[in-house]
C-alpha cells in the first residue's frame, strides 16, 4: 500500500483510528472522511508529514461521498450505528452510495465493514440492514471485500470497558441473556484484516469474511472473567428473558429493543473465511485486555504493580 491513497469513510471512530494507523505503518496515505473531520485531527500525529488528509462527508448525501473519494486508490466504509432510526440510511443507502462512488472513480479496492449476524431475515433491524447493505455493496461493486467482525474489543471500546465499569461500581450486577455467546475480536486484528484485503484485492475481492477472536464466551462467563481480572467480587444476577425484554422496552433503558433482539442470536463466526485466510493471527483477550482493564482494579493501577513486584 506504499504511497497509495486510501479514503476511510468514518475513519475517526474506534475501529477507524486503528485502520488508519495500520495503513500509515504500511506507507499508505490516508484521507479521513466524516461529518466533522476535526474530531479526527488527533490522527495527524500518527503518520508522517503529508500522510493524512481530512474531508467532510455526509453519509446521506452521495455528492459529498463522491467528492471525498476522488483520487483514491482504495476506499474503506466504516460507518455503522446502533440508532434504529438511522440504520436504513447509514447501513443501506450510505453503503450503496459509497460503493457506487468507489466504482465511479475506479478505485482498485473497496472494503466494507459489516457485522457477524447480518441476515435479511434476522430478528433485529440491525441484522437486516447490515445484510441489505452488503447486497447493495456487491451490486454496485462486485469486487468488494466484506468484513463481518464479531464484537470488537480494544482499549477505547464500549464493550469490555462498559462491563468493567458496572462491575467496579455495583455490588449486584444484572446480566441479560447470560447464555448468549460472543467471539470477541481485537480491534488491531480487524485493522490488519482491512490492510490485508486492500493489499490483495484480486485475491480477496468478492469475498465475505467473518472475523472472530480465539475465544468464544458467554455473556455471564465474560463478565465473570472481567471481574476476576479487576479483583472484584460482585453478585451476578442473571435475569430471565421476560425481564430483559421488559427492560429493553422502557424509555431511557441502557439497552434498546433492537439490541435486545440482537442478543437472541449468538455472535460467533460460522463462515469458512476468517482472519487466518487473511494472514492475521487472532489475539486472545487475556493477552491484551488486562493492560487497560487495570484501571478498574480494586487495588488501583499502582497497587497492582506493587503487589506484582512484591
Amino acid at each position: 500500500m506504499k504511497n497509495k491513497l486510501v479514503t476511510l469513510i468514518g475513519g475517526g471512530g474506534f475501529l477507524g483510528r486503528y485502520v488508519a494507523q495500520a495503513l500509515m505503518r504500511g506507507g499508505a496515505r490516508v484521507r479521513i472522511a466524516q461529518r466533522d473531520p476535526r474530531q479526527a485531527y488527533f490522527l495527524r500525529t500518527q503518520g508522517g508529514l503529508g500522510q493524512t488528509q481530512f474531508a467532510g462527508v455526509d453519509a446521506g448525501r452521495p455528492d459529498t461521498i463522491l467528492r471525498a473519494v476522488q483520487g483514491s486508490d482504495a476506499v474503506v466504509n466504516l460507518v455503522g450505528t446502533f440508532a434504529t432510526g438511522s440504520m436504513q440510511a447509514l447501513h443501506v443507502e450510505g453503503a450503496r452510495a459509497v460503493a457506487r462512488a468507489a466504482a465511479q472513480v475506479g478505485v482498485d479496492a473497496l472494503v466494507h465493514i459489516s457485522a457477524i449476524g447480518a441476515d435479511p431475515a434476522g430478528p433485529s433491524v440491525y441484522a437486516r440492514t447490515k445484510a441489505d447493505g452488503e447486497a447493495a455493496v456487491y451490486d454496485a461493486f462486485p469486487r468488494a471485500t466484506i468484513l463481518r467482525p464479531s464484537v470488537v474489543f480494544g482499549p477505547e471500546d464500549q464493550f469490555l470497558n462498559r462491563f468493567a465499569r458496572m462491575i467496579e461500581t455495583l455490588p449486584v450486577v444484572p446480566v441479560l441473556r447470560g447464555p448468549a455467546r460472543f467471539q470477541p475480536v481485537y480491534v488491531a486484528d480487524v485493522a490488519e484484516a482491512v490492510l490485508a484485503a486492500l493489499s490483495s484485492p484480486d485475491r480477496f475481492g468478492g469475498t465475505t469474511f467473518e472475523l472472530g477472536g480465539p475465544d468464544v464466551v458467554t455473556m455471564i462467563g465474560l463478565q465473570r472473567w472481567i471481574a476476576a481480572q479487576i479483583d472484584r467480587k460482585p453478585r451476578f444476577l442473571e435475569l430471565p428473558d421476560i425481564a430483559g425484554s421488559l427492560i429493553a422496552s422502557l424509555p431511557g433503558s441502557p439497552i434498546g429493543r433492537d439490541q435486545w433482539l440482537m442478543l437472541q442470536r449468538d455472535t460467533v463466526a460460522t463462515g469458512s473465511h476468517g482472519l487466518d485466510e487473511l494472514g492475521v493471527a487472532p489475539t486472545a483477550m487475556a493477552a491484551v485486555a488486562p493492560g487497560w482493564l487495570v484501571r478498574y482494579h480494586k487495588a488501583g493501577r499502582f497497587g497492582v504493580r506493587a503487589a506484582i513486584e512484591a
